[in-house]
């Protein structure tokens, strides 16, 4: 009797151990996919074959998360059949960043995620006809930082990111959004974090070129000149890191003479 409960177990915990090891194998490839070779429709398909293995992995929902919102900001938005697809993407984005958040409320990358969803979905309605998501995004990404895990790119896509509200909310005068909710958006807190997403992740093209925008808005032409001079030295690490090259290219033509 013992004997068969010794193998049974050892049966048991084997099995564990492939199992696991396939799903590990799994992520490691849809993150390939998703970050050297830029195939998100390749990198979702993995993941959701993971997802079948193990349904209740944060690791994974998270990814999948991100993936269904990199294809979605790549979907051709002309039409209204166009543009219910792509929402429809962004809403599945936040659902599974909903689901992670459940599974690992103690992780800066599944708010991060969440509010990277909420963004787009605030974007595509427009934000200041949603400002319940646009609040919710902002305390995500605030929530991200306090828990400070992760690593360095995910608190600097963090940063980034809570810079970019920043600077949306502030496209409206103050006195417009305050009664909106929107008071607390301010230019000095986007520069803030602009400067601490490039501090954290130096070699990533996007954040100077949307530092150089902000600083254009606030007419600090010297410090937008010196961010976008320094993208061409910059190796790509963003599927769209060609477009960020060729816009740092357009504005440096619009300001020369600024």
């Amino acid at each position: 009797m013992k004997k068969i409960t010794l193998l049974t177990l050892l049966i048991f915990f084997s099995s564990v151990a492939i199992f696991s090891q396939s799903v590990d194998e799994l992520i490691s490839q849809a993150d390939n996919y998703a970050t050297k070779e830029f195939n998100n429709q390749k990198a979702l398909e993995t993941l959701l074959k993971a997802e079948k293995a193990d349904k209740d992995n944060w690791e994974i929902l998270w990814r999948i998360s991100r993936s269904y919102v990199d294809i979605a900001e790549h979907l051709p938005a002309q039409t209204d059949k166009q543009k219910e697809d792509q929402l429809a993407l962004y809403q599945k984005s936040l659902d599974y960043a909903n689901r992670a958040i459940t599974l690992a409320p103690n992780k800066s990358i599944t708010y991060l995620r969440r509010a990277i969803a909420n963004g787009r979905v605030a974007l595509f309605k427009g934000v200041f006809s949603v400002i319940g998501i646009v609040n919710s995004v902002r305390d995500d990404l605030n929530k991200a930082i306090k828990l400070g895990n992760g690593g360095n790119d995910v608190l600097a896509t963090a940063h980034y990111v809570l810079a970019r509200t920043h600077a949306k909310v502030c496209e409206k005068p103050y006195l417009v959004r305050l009664p909106l909710g929107l008071g607390w958006g301010e230019m000095d807190d986007a520069v803030k974090n602009f400067k601490k997403a490039i501090e954290l992740r130096p070699n990533f093209r996007m954040y100077y070129v949307d530092f150089a925008r902000t600083y254009i808005t606030l007419e600090n032409y010297k410090g937008a000149k010196e961010l976008l001079y320094k993208i061409p030295s910059i190796a790509e690490a963003d599927e769209d890191d060609d477009i960020v090259l060729k816009d740092s290219k357009q504005l440096i033509e619009q300001i020369k003479n600024k």
